[in-house]
């Protein structure tokens, strides 16, 4: 049996990429007809059967399985903002960097339409990069209608099963297009609606650079955390909560004593923002002693 790579699921089609560049249908047989239903980004055994056909007698075990977009073994996500049209929004940057952490798929900030910002702008595109980049994500910056930051986007990605997520506007069909030559087909996925205004309900991975495929499908452009982790549990995907400790192993970080993360806020080493979203993601509102409501802290 020779590996090949599953680059199309869409409704019963299936296409491979063998390691020689071949593509050919995929048909399942055996126990992965009985038992296993195959997604894009899959890595498979096989052997061509004729007829342009390719026999799947075997799926490997998968590194994760995503369901929106339905895409095995995605290596990262790529969550596109921009500074304006659309305005930032830290607060959906933040659902969705947790949930991608949760899912393993290994997630990276991209500004995109840095071609529209003036002095002031950059200066504020500057301080996100560094609130994100010091929080421990990959943060990139590019223009598609510039071509700025579109070898670095490769060079980083190399080799990587990618896809795009992020608010309507910010422009993922552009960058798709710009690596790819091709437009993304797929419209938003809102965890309101759970499905996309889409154009498909199936995805392709179509590879771009070295060895790397992004998919042509995005992820959810607005997210409930909730859904997808436990409460008492987001704390574990704000990366630089975990580089403190705390008194109690299970501390919330809201109002327990000898609180590491709590402390380091104080001393300017997590960021506002940061901790802002994460007391609205687990819907927490400190009280005074009165009982009325905390402002939560702003950016």
């Amino acid at each position: 049996m020779v590996p090949a790579l599953v680059i199309e699921r869409t409704a019963q089609m299936i296409r491979v990429l063998t390691e020689s560049g071949e593509v050919f249908r995929g048909i399942p047989r055996g126990k992965v007809l009985r038992r296993t239903k195959v997604f894009a980004g899959e890595r498979v055994k096989g052997a061509p059967i004729g007829g342009g056909n390719f026999a799947i007698e075997e799926v490997l075990e998968r590194k994760n399985l995503l369901i929106r977009p339905p895409i095995a073994n995605a290596d990262r996500a790529i969550c596109v903002v921009t500074i304006k049209d659309p305005d930032f929004d830290p607060f959906l940057l933040d659902c969705l960097l947790v949930v991608y952490d949760r899912v393993g798929a290994d997630p990276a900030v991209l500004f995109n339409k840095i071609d529209l910002l003036g002095q002031e702008e950059i200066s504020l595109l500057e301080g996100w990069e560094r609130v994100y980049s010091e929080a421990g994500y990959d943060t990139l910056r590019v223009s598609t209608k510039t071509g700025d930051g579109l070898d670095s986007f490769r060079d980083l990605l190399k080799g990587k099963i990618l896809f795009l997520a992020g608010e309507s506007g910010t422009g993922k069909s552009s960058i798709l297009k710009a690596l790819t030559g091709e437009p993304l087909r797929t419209g938003e996925v809102s965890r309101k609606l759970g499905r996309g205004r889409h154009t498909t309900t199936g995805v392709r991975l179509i590879p771009f650079g070295e060895g790397s495929f992004i998919a042509d499908t995005p992820g959810f452009s607005r997210v409930d955390p909730l859904e997808f982790v436990k409460r008492k549990d987001v704390r574990l995907y704000f990366r630089e909560f975990l580089r403190y400790e705390c008194k109690y192993p299970d501390c919330t970080h809201t109002e327990e004593p000898s609180c590491g993360v709590r402390e380091a806020l104080e001393r300017g080493k997590i960021e506002r923002s940061r901790y802002s979203s994460y007391l609205k993601i687990i819907r927490y509102s400190p009280r005074r002693e009165d009982g009325s409501a905390f402002p939560l802290p702003q950016p």
